[in-house]
């Protein structure tokens, strides 16, 4: 029979697999972004709240914070380069006033997470009372992280369209939800617990909204080049442009 540890480093694999396909979900949306040279209608919230959500999680893994989560430490490690490969070409092809508004997010969330380390480290001397402190900051901004895609939400059900939800990103993000809050519950840990449950919610919720609004988006169109055709009162040729559905 496997023992509960073993069961829970299996399901912690799976989520560090599905985890890395959740950081990696974004690239369609950021390589759509590099060839426009633009971030369009696009929002940095989501990638803003998980950077924060890593650099917690990344403390709260350290063997001088939580001993034993090496599994926590290496995707959250990993998620850090990934989001900030992601906020680097969002500030460099967003508008002016949302490149400053995001470099403003960053100072403040740089500036934390050096409060946060110091008074960890400095005022708890406890492995106990410092997963305590982290651990609570984590359910904080795991909860804002997995609440963040709620500014998108919102726009789906303003325009009725899901072009700015990616059906891959809301499934791996319930996935996501869903094997992390099974690691916790395991071995009960309360704090990854309680963010990977409202992340498994609102992962549903995007889901059903996407399939809900899919059939009313709106198709682009596609330009095709049709031959005039000529007749015998036809002084001049030339080519018809008519817009097809896809």
């Amino acid at each position: 029979m496997v023992s509960a540890e073993v069961a829970r480093n299996i399901v912690g694999i799976i989520g560090n697999v599905i985890s890395f396909g959740l950081f990696l979900s974004p690239v369609p949306t950021f390589w759509r972004i590099y060839k426009a040279k633009d971030v369009e209608e696009f929002k940095p919230d989501p990638y803003l709240a998980t950077l924060m959500n890593c650099l917690l999680w990344f403390f709260y893994g350290l063997p001088i914070v939580h001993p034993n989560s090496t599994l926590v430490l290496t995707i959250n490690g990993i998620g850090l380069v990934i989001e900030g490969a992601y906020i680097i070409i969002f500030i460099i092809y967003a508008a002016k006033n949302t490149r400053w508004k995001m470099l403003g997010v960053l100072a403040l969330e740089a500036a934390f997470m050096a409060v946060v380390v110091a008074g960890v480290l400095l005022g708890a001397h406890t492995h106990e009372k410092r997963s305590m402190i982290v651990g609570i900051l984590c359910v904080i901004f795991g909860s804002i992280m997995y609440a963040s895609p709620l500014t998108i939400m919102g726009k789906v059900i303003r325009t009725k369209s899901v072009e700015y939800m990616p059906f891959f990103l809301s499934l791996v993000n319930f996935l996501n939800g869903c094997c992390w809050m099974g690691y916790a519950l395991i071995k009960f840990d309360i704090y990854i617990t309680i963010p990977n449950a409202l992340g498994t919610i609102f992962g549903l919720i995007q889901l059903i909204l996407y399939f809900y609004y899919y059939r009313l988006s709106p198709k682009k169109g596609k330009n095709v080049e049709l031959p005039t055709v000529l007749t015998k009162n036809a002084v001049t040729s030339g080519n018809v442009s008519v817009t097809i559905e896809k």
